[in-house]
């Protein structure tokens, strides 16, 4: 149930001409968009990576809302909620975070799924707000050691991109139109057509080039604040390889790329007193959960069960 606070200041997505389902939340005057399914606690809340939006997850998020709480959103200035300058300090976005899922009713504490650039705001929640953190699941997460295990060409300073020209868009999207199509293809009729429009627009491609543009900046940030707390964890490798980083990658860069993220992983979960790396077979990095749906599923379960217990 929602709170009476949250039912005076949600509105109706669809009413604004926006995502085809899920709510907008007045949050400091700013309009976040929210979907939220299912019951109990504690609640799993998704945090997209960069050019993505709370929608691509709807697969996991359908299912896991037969066994307990679970969360879709966009951060502002991405996806369905309003627009801002991007890109923005991690302990914004946490806070950001925290201030919408009290507006919408959703208590604490939470178990936070967290792909890419999502991850970078998953660990900074965790060291801002410990107490509301029930367990992090980290896909191919946002690391702020990458550059420790990372050969030089791989370096998060290297990651800074130049916004895309119309030529670059123009060549990208027939193969982001086939990988959409294709992770897409079990999402509702009216919700597949919307999104995959939107991910091709050339608004939402400048948007995930310019959020993931301070990766160093927030590589220091998370740094700077000490140890994540130590909570239930487990970290996700994607073994196969993404279309998108085949393009800009040689093979050679992509296997060191892969030995590289196996290490860091696997280090990762070691820092945690209940920390497990799992590492996927034919899984990629954009496409991570629609590659392996069950594996993502197995993992929150996993990850309540420690919570509860």
């Amino acid at each position: 149930m929602m709170t009476q606070q949250a039912h005076g200041n949600q509105h109706h997505a669809t009413a604004a001409g926006a995502s085809p389902i899920g709510q907008l939340y007045d949050v400091g005057g700013r309009r976040l968009w929210l979907h939220r399914s299912g019951a109990g606690g504690p609640a799993v809340v998704f945090l997209a990576g960069a050019g993505a939006v709370g929608l691509d997850y709807l697969n996991i998020h359908d299912r896991i809302s037969g066994f307990t709480t679970s969360v879709l959103y966009d951060r502002g200035g991405i996806g369905w909620s309003d627009p801002m300058p991007l890109p923005r300090t991690a302990a914004e976005v946490a806070t950001e975070l925290r201030d919408l899922l009290h507006v919408a009713g959703v208590p604490g504490p939470y178990l936070l799924v967290a792909h890419s650039l999502g991850g970078a705001y998953a660990r900074r929640f965790a060291q801002l707000f410990p107490d509301q953190v029930a367990g992090l699941l980290l896909l191919e997460s946002f690391y702020e050691d990458w550059d420790s295990y990372m050969p030089e060409q791989l370096q998060l300073a290297r990651s800074r991109q130049r916004e895309p020209g119309q030529l670059q868009l123009r060549l990208v999207r027939p193969l982001a139109r086939r990988m959409y199509r294709q992770m897409f293809a079990s999402w509702p009729e009216p919700v597949r057509q919307v999104l995959i429009g939107r991910h091709l627009s050339p608004e939402w491609w400048l948007t995930g080039v310019r959020e993931r543009s301070n990766m160093p900046e927030l590589a220091a940030e998370i740094r700077r604040d000490g140890d994540v707390p130590d909570v239930p964890l487990i970290t996700v490798t994607a073994l196969a390889t993404d279309p998108g980083q085949a393009m800009l990658m040689s093979k050679k860069t992509l296997r060191e790329l892969t030995e590289a993220k196996l290490r860091m992983y696997a280090a990762l979960a070691g820092s945690a007193t209940r920390g497990e790396h799992r590492p996927l077979e034919e899984a990629r990095h954009s496409q991570l959960t629609t590659d392996r749906p069950d594996a993502v599923i197995q993992a929150v379960r996993d990850l309540l069960g420690q919570s509860r217990s």
